[in-house]
């Protein structure tokens, strides 16, 4: 049920940021050229849950842009989530995620969601995860710098009292290249 909400807080920010989008000044535009771009990037971050404390990853993301404004994304790569000494073993996944990216202020500073699922692929875990992440980030033509929250609804954590539970977060930084195809 926790994810449920979760979705919807994400949902409810996107529309909300379409609608500032388009409160701005209507401009005159030119036909834009819709297509599709492709980037690959490479990520840092701190896990916010124990017993995971750093996490590395590198992606690939395509994007089709609808307008100069807004754009879906596909991004899949690979992410490992890394355990202090002796707290267990690490966790590495593959991520599989779908998104609405909007950019909000000079074509260049962006708003996305992105919603998918994380495949835990190693060290014997073999579970699948909701995976949700909110992000902000700042483009030009081939980099793509940006900040991001990802959520793991149901990857075990340790709790402050030592019990596990569900819940995995982490913060992070990307850095990609990107293209036109």
């Amino acid at each position: 049920m926790k994810s449920l909400g979760k979705i919807k807080m994400v949902l409810a920010f996107a529309i909300t940021m379409l609608f500032f989008s388009n409160a701005q000044a209507q401009e005159t535009t030119k036909n834009y050229d819709q297509g599709f771009r492709l980037g690959v990037g490479v990520n840092a971050g701190y896990a916010t849950n124990d017993p995971y404390k750093l996490v590395l990853g590198a992606d690939t993301r395509l994007q089709y842009d609808l307008s100069k404004r807004y754009s879906f994304t596909l991004t899949t790569g690979f992410s490992n989530l890394f355990v202090s000494e002796n707290d267990g073993s690490d966790l590495g996944f593959i991520p599989a995620k779908a998104g609405f990216k909007a950019f909000v202020w000079n074509n260049q500073f962006y708003v996305m969601g992105e919603a998918g699922a994380a495949f835990a692929v190693t060290n014997g875990y073999n579970q699948t995860s909701l995976l949700l992440a909110p992000t902000i980030g700042y483009a030009t033509k081939y980099v793509d710098i940006s900040l991001h929250y990802e959520n793991y609804a149901d990857f075990e954590r340790m709790n402050n009292n030592g019990s596990a539970g569900k819940g995995v977060g982490q913060v992070g930084v990307r850095l990609a290249y990107g293209f036109k195809l």
